[in-house]
């Protein structure tokens, strides 16, 4: 909730996605009494899904960024010299500016939490692909008889990817196809009957 690592706009070093960081633990512990901690797998990617309508988002808000500590001693200072001026009692002052100073702190909060959904990763998900219709742009060959190529529309984007042919004839350019598995970064086609 407090962000102390996170400095605002810039470089997130915190920020995972694109990046396989599961861990597999498999540990036993042999000794006196034969403790078997067993298999565990731990995510240690971050949950970027986060629209902040949710309560529980909440969490997910940096309060203490750059930018809302600036936007805190911004208004809680001119609020307290605008009332004091005003002939407000210094104390009353400094509490009513201290309570508007936090009010938009935790407003500039919500703001740089609800832009930051506006970030978009470019990478590629080849997995999207699968069951997707594509067009052969290379001709494909037969089945383990070499590579082609096809277009596809992953993550919104066309996309030009290598293709693996699923049966035993030729697919000529501009053939549509279906995507029904995927190899790394190569997928599986076959033949769309629809």
């Amino acid at each position: 909730m407090f962000g102390f690592h996170d400095g605002g706009s810039g470089h997130d070093f915190s920020d995972t996605s694109g990046l396989d960081l599961d861990v597999d633990i498999d540990t036993d512990i042999s000794g006196h009494g034969d403790v078997d901690i067993g298999h565990c797998t731990h995510d240690i990617g971050c949950d970027h899904n986060v629209d902040g309508g949710n309560p529980a988002d909440f969490a997910s808000m940096r309060m203490f960024t750059l930018q809302t500590i600036v936007a805190f001693l911004t208004v809680f200072s001119w609020s307290s010299i605008v009332l004091v001026s005003s002939g407000v009692y210094p104390a009353l002052s400094t509490i009513i500016g201290f309570v508007l100073g936090l009010a938009t702190m935790l407003l500039v909060a919500k703001i740089v939490q609800l832009s930051a959904r506006l970030a978009e990763n470019g990478t590629a998900d080849y997995k999207n692909a699968i069951g997707e219709t594509a067009t052969v742009y290379v001709p494909c060959p037969p089945k383990d008889q070499g590579l082609g190529k096809v277009t596809v529309m992953i993550n919104g984007q066309l996309r030009e990817v290598t293709a693996i042919n699923n049966s035993s004839e030729l697919i000529k350019t501009g053939t549509q196809v279906r995507v029904i598995d995927l190899q790394g970064d190569t997928v599986v086609i076959e033949k769309d009957n629809s």
